[in-house]
């Protein structure tokens, strides 16, 4: 399937949700975890920085720009769904490079985050910046916005509404309002116009990716979650060999 293709099933696939069936995007960090993702049936998928840099041996802050768009290159060339991938605050990067480099990869979209060294950014200047990304990248992205109050500490949602609306004007394909309170997303799904993701757990101590779907979400990501699980998981396998 070409880029065009992908990027076009991407957008098609967050259309036309129905509550008790939200898009499930599972977040690989390689491209052994892509394979076995996609052939497991899941139509799209969607890194998480944290993952991609924790295999890199890196803290998420703290992984190169050059070596977080190199492991996307590797996931994408590995399997025929779409992926998106999460690049935080775009690495400081000016739209135009981040746009170009996101391209490159072959991803069809990408996750932004409204917040850089632990504080939130301006929500304005955020907005402007991601127009311009907007500009830059045409149709050829799907630019999902992380607003990052909840993670910083303001427990408003009238606050995280307020940044979602401007960076849907701005011209975000998708909203993404991190560690949201399950009781607070039939609020925010009310007062956000177009497609919400929403943070799942994989604990068991939050609603199931159907329940979150109930409340509002139309796709749900699950963050580095799926690797501290295998990572758990091969732990267990260690032990054994050890006895």
């Amino acid at each position: 399937m070409s880029d065009v293709g992908k990027v076009d099933l991407f957008r098609a696939l967050h259309r036309g949700r129905t509550p008790e069936d939200p898009l499930v995007l599972p977040g690989p960090w390689d491209a052994v975890s892509a394979q076995v993702l996609a052939e497991a049936g899941f139509p799209a998928l969607a890194t998480p920085s944290a993952g991609v840099a924790a295999s890199l041996g890196y803290e998420d802050e703290d992984v190169p720009a050059g070596e977080m768009f190199a492991a996307v290159a590797r996931i994408v060339r590995a399997v025929d769904v779409p992926v998106s991938a999460d690049v935080r605050d775009g690495f400081g990067l000016p739209p135009k490079e981040l746009v170009e480099r996101l391209l490159e990869t072959g991803a069809v979209g990408c996750n932004l985050e409204d917040s850089s060294g632990g504080e939130l950014k301006d929500p304005r200047e955020h907005a402007d910046w991601l127009a311009e990304v907007r500009a830059a990248a045409g149709g050829a992205l799907f630019v999902n916005a992380r607003v990052d109050t909840f993670a910083r500490g303001v427990p408003d949602p009238g606050r995280a509404i307020e940044r979602a609306a401007l960076y849907v004007a701005a011209g975000a394909d998708c909203v993404y309002p991190i560690y949201a309170p399950p009781e607070v997303l039939p609020l925010l799904r009310s007062g956000i116009q177009g497609p919400v993701n929403v943070f799942a757990r994989l604990d068991g101590k939050g609603p199931s990716p159907t329940e979150l779907g109930g409340l509002g979400a139309t796709r749900v990501t699950f963050g580095p979650g799926l690797q501290r699980w295998a990572a758990q998981a091969l732990r267990g396998m260690a032990d054994q060999l050890r006895r």
